[in-house]
């Protein structure tokens, strides 16, 4: 057991001082509820995508597909804002409705440390915990001077250039880092680029001629992204830091083949402030006072679209052409305090949380607003909350209990004095306790309730018709809980096995049925799934990865008008299995291979359609030359599969000719080639 420990641990430095993000070996820490991505820094080869990445190395995560970069997740099949995400504890909101630039979509894995995952209601530290948060931890700096250079290169002109460079000393410290990347539009496993994705939709008669790109903006590269990173920590005396950031995201010219519009740009700017003081007193062993701030402005368009120049009505010979933008812009302030100490085997943990969003945006035609009555597709709409959370955790003999509870006050109010003033209020709690039965055995059980308010654009989005696309009247969602696991250590290996069941109250769904009119609706729902991940040791130098994901879900009845019960955006059977290979002391492969069953149970009448089943294979090879020298090459996708991932649920406004099944589905990239240069000193 001590030689495979010695080997899985090189295995895994291998890994590590390669040049793409290795996301690693999903550890269960602290409680069981928790997953940890760890030690996530390099360069992700085939783009600074984390939603990819963690796809790829995760079965509970699920990818949602929208451009070959700024893509979704799914977890225990819940997305959108029934997952929390956090970046350093800094909450960051996209600003396209159509979910063209998630939250996930505005930190690079480049930057990140470790990501931690937490499956459930079990958070109450954070906002609108409804299923699951995602809590991104980005590098930190180091006092010893240290930094890197990637150069990066693939498939469809896929290029990527990085620095990062980080020092000081006992008591200020810097870190700085930036990156630059660009790609052609990927072709799938048929040779399709995003051009041959939107005629193959077309010729079925799924997509209109009008989604087509221009002719002169057939060959426009996929998206171009540039990002700065920096940081300061500042030691102000030996029990009280500062913490400093700021992070600018620049993104242009994303497309988004699936859409009649692409991004323009994609700008967003995070800053951070903490501040942590410690052994303050005996009920003040930390304090921790975080201000944060962050922006994202996205302007889309069809400027590139045939839709922008092609005659709407023949007897008008053209005049009709018109070219429309649709810009948001979003920003979030918030602001936390906690306070942790002990009494007696009790570590509490107390604190008060707030934020504000605001989130505006409007229609333009030909670069000229709409008229007041159809121009606010957002009408400027504040979400302010303010809430009161405390945890306790309690430690006996071989039990160990959490225990949280959250109290939230929230208002959501538009600028449109015609647009009713929506007020919640929640109480939400858990209870979790974990059984070290042996060292080697640990089983774990949970019961909570969470809840999360519904965003603007479900509540007051207003298409550029002048139609109300929200409903104004939707009630906050609730989340009912229980989880139950094991998790258990071999001397050959590991594995967690969890279940989970959720009873949905008020889930907020998309209804196709209505037209075009108050298209959400809350309903009720149940949810459940399975999870097993886990590492098998076979030699000195050769182990292995595996991990699968089940869920299955059904809405209590029907939606209004509607007769099926399938809840929407529940992904079939994953299964991820990974093999790593140490053949000497300076090199590491890896193989690994991805499968889906296919998807027999969807939302058809919300647009939802049957796909097929996949499996494909990885390759990755890493060869670390010298000590300041690596090298990676790899190929994704090996066998030019050409398959989906992500189904065509209508809550996104995708390509579409009317009716049900008759949405444009985008396929994922087929072989790709990759390597990758770095310099480490």
């Amino acid at each position: 057991m001590h030689q495979k420990i010695i080997g899985l641990s090189f295995a895994v430095t291998l890994c590590l001082s390669a040049t793409e993000v290795e996301l690693g070996s999903i550890d269960v820490v602290t409680s069981a509820e928790s997953e940890v991505v760890k030690d996530v820094h390099g360069e992700e080869i085939k783009s600074a995508d984390l939603a990819e990445a963690l796809f790829k190395k995760s079965p509970s995560v699920s990818l949602i597909r929208r451009s070959g970069i700024a893509n979704d997740i799914i977890v225990r099949g819940q997305k959108k804002d029934n997952i929390s995400v956090t970046i350093d504890g800094t909450k960051v909101c996209g600003a396209c409705p159509n979910r063209m630039d998630p939250p996930i979509s505005h930190v690079l894995t480049n930057n990140i440390d470790y990501i931690e995952m937490n499956e459930g209601p079990y958070n109450v530290e954070d906002f609108g915990v409804l299923s699951a948060d995602v809590k991104i931890h980005t590098l930190k700096p180091t006092k010893e001077w240290s930094g890197d250079v990637n150069l990066g290169f693939g498939s469809w002109d896929y290029q990527k250039q990085s620095f990062s460079l980080s020092g000081g000393s006992d008591t200020l410290r810097i870190l700085l880092s930036g990156s630059s990347e660009s790609s052609s539009q990927y072709k799938d496993g048929n040779g399709d680029d995003f051009v041959g994705q939107i005629q193959r939709e077309i010729d079925a008669g799924v997509a209109p001629a009008s989604a087509q790109f221009q002719p002169q903006y057939q060959d426009l590269d996929a998206y171009s992204k540039k990002t700065m990173m920096g940081k300061l920590f500042w030691e102000v005396t030996e029990n009280q830091t500062l913490n400093l950031s700021y992070t600018a995201n620049r993104s242009d010219d994303v497309l988004y083949p699936s859409s009649k519009m692409d991004a323009l740009y994609d700008d967003s700017d995070i800053y951070n402030l903490e501040y942590t003081l410690k052994a303050l007193g005996r009920y003040a062993k930390e304090v921790n006072i975080q201000l944060f701030k962050s922006t994202v402005s996205h302007p889309m368009s069809t400027v590139y679209r045939m839709m922008s120049v092609m005659d709407t009505d023949p007897d008008t010979d053209g005049v009709q052409a018109k070219e429309m933008t649709h810009a948001l812009t979003t920003e979030v302030q918030g602001a936390k305090i906690k306070d942790q100490f002990d009494v007696g085997n009790h570590a509490i943990k107390v604190g008060l949380d707030y934020s504000l969003r605001n989130w505006d945006g409007g229609y333009y035609v030909n670069g000229n607003p709409l008229p007041e009555s159809n121009f606010h597709s957002i009408y400027d709409v504040d979400t302010k909350n303010r809430s009161l959370f405390l945890e306790d955790t309690l430690s006996l003999n071989q039990w160990k209990l959490e225990m949280g509870m959250r109290y939230d006050n929230t208002e959501v109010t538009s600028a449109n004095e015609a647009q009713q003033d929506n007020h919640y209020v929640g109480l939400n709690g858990y209870l979790f306790a974990n059984y070290q039965l042996n060292e080697a055995t640990k089983y774990f059980m949970g019961v909570g309730k969470s809840s999360r308010v519904p965003d603007a654009k479900e509540l007051y989005w207003v298409g550029s018709a002048g139609n109300e696309i929200g409903t104004p009247t939707l009630d906050a969602t609730q989340n009912y809980e229980f989880d139950l696991g094991v998790s258990k250590n071999y001397d050959d290996g590991s594995f967690t096995l969890k279940g989970f069941y959720s009873k949905l109250k008020d889930f907020i769904a998309f209804n196709a049925s209505n037209g075009s009119v108050h298209n959400y609706e809350n309903v009720d729902a149940t949810l459940y799934g399975v999870s097993l991940k886990g590492t098998y040791f076979a030699t000195e130098a050769l182990y292995f990865d595996y991990g699968f994901a089940y869920q299955y879900g059904k809405k209590d009845s029907p939606l209004t008008g509607e007769s099926g019960t399938n809840m929407p955006e529940i992904p079939p059977f994953k299964l991820n299995l990974g093999a790593n290979y140490a053949y000497d002391d300076t090199m590491m492969l890896q193989a690994e291979f991805l499968a889906s069953g296919a998807w027999s149970r969807y939302d058809a009448e919300n647009g939802e359609q049957a796909l097929s089943g996949y499996g494909m294979i990885n390759l990755k090879a890493n060869k670390q030359f010298s000590k300041h020298f690596n090298l990676t090459v790899g190929v994704d996708n090996l066998f030019d599969k050409a398959y989906a991932v992500s189904n065509t649920y209508k809550d996104l406004s995708l390509l579409s000719t009317g009716g049900e099944n008759n949405v444009m589905l985008m396929n994922e990239p087929g072989r790709y080639v990759y390597t990758n240069i770095q310099y480490k000193f």
